[in-house]
């Protein structure tokens, strides 16, 4: 057997109580090794580790939680959705091990689509290499739309999205970082064309995704960065890019996030990204080993 790791997006950051239960529920059959919630981004990110027969369990009986207790219908955060269970990546963590990915993905969409009724849409590795926000655009509403007229058609399961539970994305996909920046001078325009100066489809930095956003709970201006490419892309460049282009707009940089775990590989210097020494339960390998 082969570990993997999955990283579920959930569309819930607000309600402890429901956070948990989903975090029971992929805990039945895989490790969950961390939980990042936000309550702007109304989401928590799960990071779960299992060989790939239990990980399949684990990710579906999450998704099955997250389904029942999540509305959509009645959500407000700020980071694009269209599921309640949004996207399960399927992570390997072991050199040429996407091929392994690949598979569980799709058997996992398979059944997500056939016992949970839900649809599903295959992305990364997994679905012609598209990313979520090919998806995302517009919406769950969106998302129906170019259904019904032929635009898209789900990898598994009925064609039309559930009311509150909406879609589910799978896919394999290599290692990720997700790392927010706030700005503490500046306004959204400064975060967007700091997101823009650095992001690969602008033009910016191979491997590196970001968006500029404005935090309703408090109004903290902030980069929202997904390092896809940790092998082009060193998370400590990525960093200095930030500040470099904020320098040049007068923009004062805050305080970084990380959001799930952090591989050993960007942990080198903890400093040059602005955060503290890292504790083991941070940094994915050693929390891995941890019993």
């Amino acid at each position: 057997m082969t570990l993997l790791e999955s990283v579920p997006n959930v569309s819930e950051g607000r309600d402890a109580g429901i956070i948990a239960a989903i975090g029971r529920a992929f805990g039945t059959h895989g490790r969950v090794l961390d939980i990042h919630s936000d309550p702007d981004h109304h989401r928590s990110v799960y990071t779960v580790a299992a060989d790939e027969d239990e990980l399949i369990e684990a990710l579906l009986a999450g998704i099955a939680s997250a389904a029942e207790l999540v509305d959509l219908r009645s959500h407000d955060g700020i980071h694009p959705r269209v599921g309640a269970a949004d996207v399960v990546p399927v992570v390997p963590l072991e050199p040429g091990g996407l091929a392994l990915a690949n598979q569980v993905a799709h058997e996992l969409g398979a059944r997500v689509g056939t016992q949970l009724g839900l649809p599903v849409f295959l992305y990364g590795a997994s679905g012609n290499g598209r990313r979520p926000a090919f998806f995302r655009r517009g919406g769950p509403e969106e998302l129906q739309r170019r259904i019904d007229v032929g635009e898209l058609r789900p990898s598994f399961g009925p064609s039309r999205l559930d009311p509150g539970a909406g879609a589910v994305l799978i896919g394999a996909r290599p290692l990720l970082i997700a790392f927010n920046i706030e700005l503490d001078t500046g306004n959204l325009a400064d975060a967007q064309a700091i997101a823009a100066a650095i992001r690969e489809s602008s033009g910016g930095m191979k491997g590196v995704q970001a968006l500029g956003l404005v935090l309703p709970g408090s109004g903290v201006v902030q980069v929202s960065i997904n390092v896809i490419d940790v092998e082009c892309a060193s998370l400590v460049d990525v960093v200095g890019r930030v500040r470099h282009v904020a320098g040049l707009r007068g923009v004062a940089v805050g305080r970084s996030e990380l959001v799930g775990l952090l591989p050993e590989s960007a942990v080198a210097n903890p400093a040059a990204l602005g955060l503290d020494a890292l504790p083991d339960g941070r940094v994915l390998e050693r929390c891995l080993a941890l019993e």
